[in-house]
This record gives structure tokens, sequence and C-alpha cells, in this order.
């Protein structure tokens, strides 16, 4: 039994009538651009976010440049992002001339330590960009105490907790992704809610900024052949939009199904002193995107090979720590030392996880595990 990250065969067979006729409606239509299923698929995801603007783009890398690019930084601006994350955040950050400021991250959630951000501030410092990892949302309270505080930007990068849920202080709910001015997300097709190619979009609430963003994905033109902006080319096409769609109706029921997954690896693998299972924050729900354990005693990557060799897939995000690669080490700066960050990339080893995977495939990877451990 060969058992993969991510199945996305046994999804695709799971809503297959109902994918294929939402293609066949684009194929028969030929409105393969900005076709009536985007804006039906933007509205439907606004509606279940409870937020009044999703803007479609190519993929969640174009959702953070077209956030940086509405906001009010020049180059030489500073952004502080967490020092453990996926690349794209602080890419874009420094593509647009500003420099990134990377601050070390919670060692049990794996994201940003809000306890070190006002120390990273500095007059330079214009915005913030909270990743919600690995399927949880960023403490995103204080985040956002802290930007008023000193008048600071937030973009919330949500690629990977889309349909998570954040619980502040006095009660109120809000999805991960709308708390801050601007959110971003990704439909790769590995994310919570995925197409079967690249694809993105940017959430936000304030009007005027949301026709900003809109205008700059669509060539700057506030009308055909009248560009207002500098803008760019980036679209979610129609295709992209029919299948996401789809697979919207089902978002929350393969969170559940992924929790139950999780569920299960937690009640075996917590009784293993060489492993730290996922912690579970207090003020957000979890949607699983990855099951990420911390392996100790530098036996990371030799239980990968041992897995491998079982016909089992694993994955380490991030193996290479921001500062330490080749192009942002003298790019990228740390207010403090970042040390959990580093640790986490010789430690953090995510298990197979998807709502398709039956109880024999979550029991020959428990398995493996434990003879790895007590072999």
């Amino acid at each position: 039994m060969h058992i993969q990250m991510v199945d996305l065969q046994a999804q695709y067979a799971r809503l297959k009538q109902e994918i294929d006729a939402a293609i066949s409606e684009v194929i028969a239509g030929a409105t393969f651009i900005n076709g009536p299923q985007v804006q039906a698929f933007c509205t439907h995801l606004a509606d279940y976010l409870h937020v009044p603007h999703v803007i479609p783009c190519g993929n969640g890398t174009d959702a953070i440049r077209l956030a940086l690019g509405a906001l009010d930084v020049k180059p030489g601006d500073e952004v502080i992002l967490p020092a453990f994350t996926y690349i794209s955040a602080v890419e874009m950050v420094a593509s647009l001339g500003l420099t990134p400021i990377l601050i070390d991250v919670d060692p049990e959630t794996f994201n940003l330590d809000v306890d070190l951000l006002e120390r990273a501030i500095s007059r330079q410092t214009k915005a913030i960009i909270a990743v919600h990892l690995f399927g949880q949302a960023c403490d995103m309270e204080p985040v956002m105490k802290i930007a008023k505080k000193y008048k600071l930007h937030v973009i919330e990068d949500n690629a990977q907790s889309l349909g998570a849920d954040y619980t502040f202080s006095n009660g109120d709910v809000r999805k991960a992704g709308t708390i801050a001015r601007i959110g971003t997300t990704s439909f790769f097709p590995t994310k919570p809610l995925a197409c079967f190619g690249d694809g993105g979009a940017v959430i936000v609430s304030d009007g005027a900024l949301a026709e900003r963003i809109r205008m700059s994905a669509n060539h700057g033109q506030a009308a055909k052949y009248h560009h207002a902006i500098v803008g760019c080319n980036s679209r979610l096409d129609t295709m992209q939009a029919a299948i996401l769609d789809v697979k919207l109706k089902y978002m929350d029921a393969f969170a559940v199904a992924r929790r139950k997954v999780a569920q299960r690896y937690d009640q075996v693998l917590s009784s293993l002193d060489e492993v730290a299972i996922p912690a579970k924050a207090t003020f957000s729900t979890h949607v699983y995107h990855q099951y990420t354990v911390q392996v100790k005693h530098n036996r990371r990557d030799a239980l990968q090979a041992f897995l491998k060799e079982g016909g089992i897939s694993s994955a380490v995000y991030y193996p290479l720590p921001v500062q330490e690669q080749d192009a942002y080490k003298w790019v990228a700066r740390t207010s403090d030392p970042v040390g959990e960050a580093v640790r986490l990339s010789r430690e953090a080893l995510s298990l197979p996880l998807y709502p398709e995977m039956t109880d024999e495939q979550q029991q020959s990877v428990i398995d493996a595990v434990l003879r790895f451990f007590r072999k």
C-alpha cells in the first residue's frame, strides 16, 4: 500500500459527478476568462466568510503581492513576518523593495510569537504579515492591538487555514483571514479549499481598498482599456472557479473528516516520548491542512526515510529557515534570535492526512511510526 500525503484522486472520485457537470457547463458556455462562475464563487465564498469582498487572482503569492501593493508602503519600509513559514510572503515583501523583519514562532503552534512582536517594531515598520500556519490561526487579538497602537497595516496570509474560526476574548468569533484589513488565501490543489491548478484570492471588508485591488489584478483598469493605476494580470480562470464552487459546499465537512484523522493520530502518537503532537490553540479551531509533529533527538530524517521505505509519504515543512536561504541572507533581518524556527526546521515532520483517508491507511501510518520508535 502506497499512502500519499494527500490523495487528490480520491477527493475527485467523491465529487466526480458534480465537478464534471460544473466543468461541462463552463465548456458549453465557452467563457473561459471571467465567466459567470467566477463571480458566483466569489459571492459564495464571501458569504461563507461573512465579508463583503472576495477578489480572485492567479495564486496565493499574487494575492500577497496585490495586498501589499494596495497599501501605502514604499521601498525601505519594514514588514514583520514569522521566521518559520513558506517563502511566498517574504518573497513578495522583498520583491517590492521592502525589508522583511523575521521574528521567532511559538514552539507549539508554529505561528508567530506575539510576545516578540512589539520588540521588532521600529520607525521603519509599516506592516505585519500574520501567517496562519498548518490549519489554525495566529493569535490575532494581540496582533491587532499592537498594530493599532503603532498604526501598522496587518495582512493575514491564510493560505493554509481557510475555514478555521478565531475566538476573541469577549466570545466573538471570526473566520481566519477576515480579522485584519486584508486577508489572502491560496487554492493550490492540496489546500483546504483546492482547485485543479493555481488560484488565489484577496479578502477585504473596505470597499475602496477592494476596488483598488480589483483594478490592480486586472491591468489597473477601472473600465476596459482605461488604466487608472499600474496593475498586473492575475486572474482565477472560470474552470477553476467552477470547481471551487463545488468544493466550497463540502469544505466544513472536509475539515471535520481531517480532524477525525488527527484525533486518531493524537490518541496513539501522544504516548511516544520522542514525538510532540500538534498543539491546538485555545483561540482557534484547527482545520489540519497539515498534521505536523516534532521529532526529537535528531531522528526526524531517519523516521522520514523509514516511512518512505514502507511506502508512506511524509513532508518536511520547512527544512531551511528563511534567514538561511541564499536569496534572503542579505535581505531579511531578524530582530531577535529565532531559535525555535531553526529547531522546527530540523524536527518538524508532516504525516499523511486528508478527508478520504481510510481507517486502514491511518493504521498503517500509526503502525509504521510505532515500529520505528520501538524497534
